[in-house]
């Protein structure tokens, strides 16, 4: 296993083309045991690291995931996170939004699937459809706004959408949640196989749907679409993982390496994340302040003096007759004459 999640990481510091960001590693059948234990030893991890962060309570982590139909995102989700506890993480689909839902701004409802601190949530899709699925169907132009917000072109329009994008995900790192982005990139002739395989497999039926083909012919103004989007939201703060998908097993391995990364970075003793916005270690007067490198950790002293007088008090281990004793005072003894 010789591929880094760092190969496919996008920060925006260099121009993205999705054509530079391979659907397959063309990985031999042979190896994928290999793969697949690699999987399992970074889902222990990752449940251990999540009973902690949902034990400490300090920061969440959110999860989004992009992608063109039949690219995995489901199975993704249930093979990396099926295993963590139902209480520490939340699973949110967003579907074509409601009519309540159209008479707010497109961030309305992501808000209230922010995950408190210490949890994990899952956006399956999220509000980059705004990017996606409105723009090449132009859905924009039908929304009832004020003659300001929508007499402008088209790429105004969606770089107004990119800068608020950007500005609710810094607005998020600033308030304590880590953001892990996705973009599961499939082929279409992957994609094609795997469609032919939900008609003919009465099993996966279900999954098939007539506008999932009426999605695959605007294929080209899809890939567009992502190319620009991943490029103007992806940040140092925010990055965005282009996964090949058309390997799932692959897939999976590279997502749970991306998460097991954030979750222990998480961990640090360091209160100043190694992933700090660009400019963030200067105050806005210009004086310097110190970079995460040269934060000193600060030892968490108290917490292991508790720690230490709640061990020593279990293992104690009073009878109960002491504790009674205890409880009601001791007896003074009779003055020696």
């Amino acid at each position: 296993m010789n591929a880094s999640i760092r190969d496919f990481t996008v920060t925006g510091e260099k121009d993205f083309k999705l054509e530079h960001f391979p659907t397959s590693l063309e990985v031999p059948s042979e190896e994928r045991p290999t793969w697949e234990e690699r999987l399992e030893r970074n889902k222990t991890r990752i449940e251990e690291l999540q009973d902690r962060l949902y034990a400490e309570a300090r920061e969440s982590v959110i999860v989004i995931l992009q992608a063109m139909d039949a690219a995995g995102k489901d199975s993704t989700i249930r093979h990396v996170l099926g295993g963590i506890n139902p209480t520490g993480i939340d699973v949110r689909s967003f579907k074509q939004p409601t009519p309540i839902d159209r008479e707010h701004g497109f961030l309305w409802r992501s808000f209230s699937a922010l995950p408190a601190r210490g949890k994990i949530a899952v956006f399956n899709r999220s509000y980059y459809e705004e990017c996606l699925v409105v723009r090449v169907h132009g859905l924009w132009r039908g929304y009832q706004l004020p003659d300001r917000c929508l007499d402008m072109d088209e790429k105004h329009y969606f770089k107004e959408r990119f800068e608020d994008i950007r500005g609710f995900e810094r607005y998020l790192w600033r308030t304590g949640n880590r953001i892990v982005k996705v973009f599961l990139n499939v082929s279409a002739e992957k994609q094609r196989e795997r469609f032919l395989e939900r008609i003919d497999d009465a099993s996966k039926n279900w999954k098939f749907s007539e506008s999932d083909l009426r999605e695959r012919m605007e294929w080209d103004e899809y890939q567009e679409a992502y190319e620009e989007m991943v490029a103007e939201t992806a940040t140092e703060c925010a990055p965005w993982l282009v996964i090949p998908a058309d390997q799932k097993w692959v897939a999976r391995t590279l997502f749970s390496e991306a998460l097991l990364e954030v979750l222990e970075d998480v961990g640090r003793p360091a209160r100043a994340s190694r992933r700090m916005p660009r400019g963030a270690h200067r105050r806005p007067g210009g004086k310097r302040r110190l970079g995460p490198s040269e934060l000193r950790p600060r030892r968490p002293r108290r917490r292991r003096l508790r720690r230490a007088a709640a061990r020593r008090t279990l293992r104690a281990a009073w009878p109960a007759r002491s504790w009674a004793r205890r409880r009601r005072g001791r007896r003074r003894s009779p003055p020696r004459t």
